[in-house]
């Protein structure tokens, strides 16, 4: 097949795109300038966009023997993911970037672009795996290495977008041997560290990045009963389970700490309480996606079992879960079997049936059963 090796710079990126040339495949390396600002240039681990890493992922491609490119996304990048990020911070939702980055612009606007240039797959180095089923249809499922498993944040692909998509890394055991194959392939990218938190925030102070970004507005911080126990510099700096930073002026009548329960930036209030009401029960959700052909519950409304994930790297829990149709639009309602901490709207919830992905959607209201007994 004529694949589109997407090189992100990283080790992992660079032995998939390796393992594509050793099948056979005809194989073109591809990097993504997602940011123009000289202020990205690495300096330290983080970040996955980078000067260095482009560099990084040319020299890879120069081992590998094959054409290496690099496609300038900067505008997209910014109006799909960058804009959103502050967007829905300033709507008091929690974001995840890395979702709307895959979503739009690695498996959309990448994969568009390649189709039209006549290649027949892309392949990343992320740790997931596409199955075909006795049909041909094929489904997302976990990676074998399940603690560098990403199908959770390759949860918004869709059914087209999954029959081009080339996970070489899927069967891997453990990104140690990812590096002892790149040491041995004389990539020197081996032993890079890996990359973590968000790209286009370099120094990894949010709050700072986004105070510069969206007017912040002094405001009441509430407890569960509405009384007021201190004030805020601005609703959209906190997120769901936040303990720290909040100076409030009135202690807890059990003196224990309490955390960020609910951000209401229509009231530019900030509501805190205990640790125990921060567990959820029931999760709404909107944009709904199916990776893969979705499967035949969606259509009756009937419920199915399942288990639900809501960050990258947490837990899976059991869990029901069912589609509504609202005023014409799909609603995602998952009742959780073992209550979630910290679940905020704007997370993404990923649901699972054994190791394969059913589909996402974006959390619109998380529901905590005893908070709403009070």
């Amino acid at each position: 097949m004529r694949v589109l090796a997407a090189m992100s710079g990283g080790v992992d990126s660079a032995v998939a795109a390796a393992r594509a040339v050793e099948a056979g495949h005809d194989v073109v390396g591809v990097h993504l300038a997602l940011s123009r600002m000289p202020g990205t240039l690495r300096t330290g681990s983080r970040g996955c966009c980078t000067i260095e890493d482009s560099r990084d992922a040319w020299r890879a491609c120069d081992v590998l023997g094959i054409p290496y490119y690099v496609w300038d996304f900067s505008e997209r990048f910014k109006e799909d993911v960058v804009q959103d990020f502050i967007d829905e911070y300033a709507a008091g939702r929690t974001p995840n970037p890395c979702m709307r980055c895959n979503e739009r612009i690695k498996f959309a606007a990448l994969l568009e672009k390649a189709i039209a240039l006549g290649f027949d797959a892309v392949c990343t180095g992320h740790y997931a795996k596409v199955i075909n089923d006795a049909e041909g249809n094929p489904e997302l499922h976990r990676a074998a290495d399940w603690a560098k498993d990403q199908s959770y944040v390759l949860g918004v692909l869709t059914h087209e977008q999954l029959k081009h998509c080339m996970f070489p890394l899927a069967d891997t055991p453990s990104k140690a041997e990812v590096r002892a194959e790149a040491e041995r392939r004389g990539l020197s990218v081996a032993n890079k560290p890996d990359s973590h938190d968000i790209c286009f925030i370099p120094d990894g102070d949010t709050a700072g990045w986004l105070a510069e970004k969206i007017e912040m507005t002094t405001g009441d911080i509430v407890d569960e009963s509405g009384a007021k126990v201190g004030e805020h510099p601005g609703a959209n700096a906190f997120t769901v389970g936040q303990r720290r930073g909040l100076k409030l002026g009135t202690p807890a009548a059990d003196g224990k700490p309490r955390f960020v329960l609910e951000i209401r930036p229509k009231e530019n209030k900030v509501v805190v309480g205990p640790e125990a009401l921060l567990a959820i029960d029931e999760i709404r959700g909107i944009k709904v996606s199916w990776a893969g052909l979705p499967i035949a519950e969606v259509a009756t409304g009937e419920d199915f079992d399942c288990y639900a994930q809501v960050r990258a790297h947490g837990d899976p829990v059991p869990a029901t879960a069912r589609m509504e149709r609202a005023a014409g639009a799909g609603e995602l309602v998952v009742t959780l079997t073992e209550p979630l901490r910290g679940v905020a709207p704007g997370q993404t919830v990923v649901l699972y049936q054994g190791s394969r992905v059913l589909g996402q959607a974006t959390i619109d209201a998380a529901r905590s059963l005893q908070r709403a007994a009070l």
